[in-house]
């Protein structure tokens, strides 16, 4: 299927590993010119020269979009270098050590709404302007299952559900003019330097079968590709159809029916 995407400009966010890494490959595969952001230099650069490899424009950058000005300062550099962004896939997030409610501290729901919604929030009011005027824009928020369903630590849920919330309202705002904006929930996916690549490690075999059993009805972690495709499709000309959508890829992980 030829997803109608080659040539435009696609920022993903956190794109130096795992889900961003892999989602910028799956775009970069399409043609797509790609602009990566992380706060480590050392990985940005080994997957910058991956997506070189590819044969598209490759834009990488060392940011921290931890408040507005930076990610003021991140659409600038990649408009002044790529041009407009067409494409915005904002996955930067994490849990960040927080627990439940009651152990969480208000610094702690603070600093993972930083991480998962506002700079989310942030660059979505910096770049879905343009992409209404042009009328052609595809934003794609990385949320969680656990932005679905009970799960995960209770600043986390949060920041996930107020994602879905916002890229829902967001959508059917800017319906009319060529814009869709959804939502990606994956469930529990294993890659290199992940959490759950940590909770592996500190767990022990038989902790470790018993949580899949329990929660995994493939019998196995997830894994970043069915996700980066996903995110792909929905960037696509061929999802033209889909917005306000939230779409699981968990391997029947979650419970909602919904």
């Amino acid at each position: 299927m030829d997803l109608g995407i080659k040539g435009k400009v696609a920022l993903i966010t956190g794109g130096s590993r795992g889900l961003g890494r892999q989602s910028a490959l799956a775009l970069a595969a399409e043609g797509v010119n790609v602009a990566i952001c992380a706060r480590g230099e050392d990985t940005l650069n080994r997957t910058a020269d991956e997506l070189k490899a590819t044969g598209v424009e490759v834009g990488a950058y060392v940011a921290d979009l931890g408040d507005e000005s930076g990610a003021a300062d991140l659409a600038s550099k990649v408009e002044a270098d790529l041009g407009p962004i067409e494409i915005l896939v904002n996955n930067v997030g994490g849990s960040l050590g927080t627990s439940d409610l009651v152990n969480s501290s208000l610094d702690d729901f603070h600093m993972v709404m930083n991480a998962n919604l506002w700079s989310a929030v942030a660059l979505m009011k910096l770049v879905v302007p343009g992409m209404q005027k042009r009328g052609w824009g595809r934003v794609i928020n990385i949320s969680s299952i656990f932005g679905r369903e009970f799960g995960g630590t209770a600043p986390y849920m949060v920041a996930k559900a107020a994602m879905i919330a916002a890229s829902k309202h967001t959508g059917m705002a800017v319906a009319k003019d060529g814009v869709t904006v959804n939502s990606v929930a994956p469930g529990s996916i294993l890659h290199a330097g992940g959490s759950w690549e940590k909770f592996i490690a500190n767990s022990t075999k038989e902790e470790l079968d018993e949580f899949i059993a329990r929660n995994l009805p493939m019998g196995k972690f997830g894994w970043p590709e069915p996700v980066a495709a996903s995110v792909a499709f929905l960037a696509s000309q061929q999802a033209d159809l889909i917005t306000g959508a939230c779409l699981n890829v968990d391997g029947g992980q979650s419970h909602n029916l919904f």
